[in-house]
């Protein structure tokens, strides 16, 4: 689940007389909460929302196997690059500015990427749109920490906050599908439009400006060092995993940590830095970070295949892909009005272990169900998936908040934010490789194809589908071993993620506090 990025550290300080003088919030609190639950909602469902455009997309642009990972991940590269630097300075010239920009900038990104022709074109729409996302982000849960004083008012909002988060990641299958059912692949971006539009002018009407009013001095080298420190490091994983150990990679992977490492020496001499690095000293933070990093992890990899799987496998439509993953929406959702019931009878770190462990059971059955004949044990598997991941999304944020001061809460949500945008691109990068990886070892060996049909099947199961239709039996034949291929992939990557989410809920449950709350 997304949460406050750094700019937020000047949060616990009265940046801005509150609309409701300090103490309950009204009406109109709740009517801005509604426009930030947009923007997250937003911002989550455009993270996933491709994935169901892959199959038409491919026919359209033809991008390679790489390219393709690369549209997926560029904006959650971009996004996790920058919010350290965004969030700080959304404290020094007012978090609702920044909103405002950046939802006008996400706005003109999403056209960019509707309007894209070629591969290229559309990995830089979707940096910009990162960079857009992250303009917009850091400002969110500060300002509905600002507008919310009271305590027990404040919990309920940033609940609801939470499940803009959580629901939207599962929305945006629903929402690709019914798009792709009637308009081509680009109109997934074009539908961003009017929402922004109706954001903005909920922000610029209803929601007051906040700022740290003594917020330090903006460090360019750290912003810099914190964007080569995410970068290169990202960059060697993928291409790794894509073209095996080599020299470029290395050097990539030894610039990153050489960034890491000098970054993190700055941090400690700055007196205001970006990044307060002494919170990793807490192992219940770290224990944290850690345990909702391998869950977004395991759990976007997971996703960005499932949907075509339902396409090119199952053989749905983009609509009929994105209602079978509605259950899953539906239970991570309707968690949300029990969680504080979990949490108040385990304790925050049982209650993040337990639910992992869910999300892990979901997705064995989900793995078992991808053979079988019929949609029962699928929709299943999604539903305790959904149950998982819902109080996964929602509880983090609280874990996170519970284990530091309120005075270091900001640069904590910051490390939170980027851990969950960093698991969400490696997840799609490291699981997604896998799954390439896989599918094409269990691909038989054609020699009766054409050249071009084998070399496009081995590509990828959407360029395959497109190849092989018209070559008679030939081609139904190497389809259907095709689709059992991507099928076994699917199964296996299930397992591996599954294996993933039950250790992060061991680290959960043994290292993040579990003490009782009312």
């Amino acid at each position: 689940m997304s949460s406050l990025p750094a700019g937020t550290a000047g949060a616990s300080h009265p940046a801005s007389p509150s609309p409701s003088g300090g103490g309950r919030a009204g009406g109109r609190q709740w009517a801005a909460l509604a426009a930030l639950t947009l923007a997250v909602t937003l911002l989550a469902v455009d993270g996933t929302v491709l994935a169901l455009a892959v199959p038409s997309l491919t026919a359209d642009l033809t991008p390679t196997s790489a390219q393709l990972l690369w549209i997926g991940d560029a904006y959650s590269f971009a996004l996790a690059g920058l919010l350290i630097s965004m969030g700080t300075l959304a404290d020094r010239i007012g978090r609702k500015k920044l909103l405002m920009i950046g939802v006008t900038g996400f706005g003109g990104a999403s056209l960019l990427a509707a309007l894209a022709s070629t591969p290229g074109m559309l990995i830089a729409a979707r940096v910009l749109l990162g960079v857009a996302g992250a303009t917009l982000m850091p400002s969110t849960l500060s300002i509905v920490r600002d507008m919310f004083r009271e305590p027990v008012q404040r919990t309920r909002a940033i609940a609801v906050w939470a499940a803009g988060s959580s629901g939207g990641a599962a929305l945006g299958p629903l929402v690709g599908g019914a798009l792709l059912e009637n308009y081509w692949w680009g109109s997934v971006f074009l539908i961003n439009l009017p929402v922004m539009a109706l954001v903005l002018l909920g922000v610029a009407v209803l929601v007051p400006e906040s700022r740290n009013p003594n917020p330090g001095r903006f460090d360019l080298l750290s912003a810099a060092l914190s964007v080569g420190a995410v970068v290169p490091l990202v960059w060697a994983v993928k291409h790794t995993a894509q073209e095996g150990p080599d020299l470029l990679g290395a050097a990539s992977l030894v610039l990153g940590l050489a960034a890491v490492a000098w970054f993190v020496r700055r941090q400690r001499r700055l007196e205001t830095p970006l990044v307060d690095v002494t919170l990793f000293a807490r192992p219940a933070f770290t224990g944290t970070v850690v345990a909702s990093l391998i869950a977004i992890f395991a759990f976007s990899g997971l996703l960005f295949f499932f949907s075509q799987y339902l396409q090119l496998v199952r053989g749905y439509s983009p609509l009929q892909a994105g209602l079978r993953e509605l259950p899953m929406t539906i239970a991570s959702i309707a968690v949300v009005a029990v969680v504080a019931t979990v949490v108040n009878r385990l304790g925050v770190g049982r209650s993040l272990g337990a639910s992992l462990l869910v999300a892990a059971v979901g997705l064995v059955v989900l793995a078992a169900g991808e053979s079988r004949p019929g949609y029962g044990v699928i929709a299943l598997g999604l539903v305790i998936i959904g149950m998982g991941v819902g109080i996964t999304f929602t509880v983090s944020v609280d874990a996170i908040l519970s284990v530091v001061p309120r005075e270091r809460a900001g640069a904590a949500s910051a490390i939170s934010e980027m851990s969950f945008e960093l698991g969400l691109a490696l997840g799609i990068a490291l699981l997604g490789t896998l799954h390439t990886v896989l599918y094409r070892a269990a691909l038989p060996v054609a020699t009766e194809l054409p050249e071009g049909a084998g070399d496009a099947v081995r590509e990828s199961l959407a360029n395959g589908t497109n190849a092989l239709q018209g070559l008679g039996a030939a081609g139904e034949e190497a389809l259907s071993a095709a689709r059992h291929a991507f099928t076994e992939a699917m199964q296996t990557t299930s397992l591996i993620a599954a294996a993933l989410l039950a250790i992060a809920a061991i680290v959960a449950w043994k290292v993040v506090p579990s003490a009782r709350r009312s």
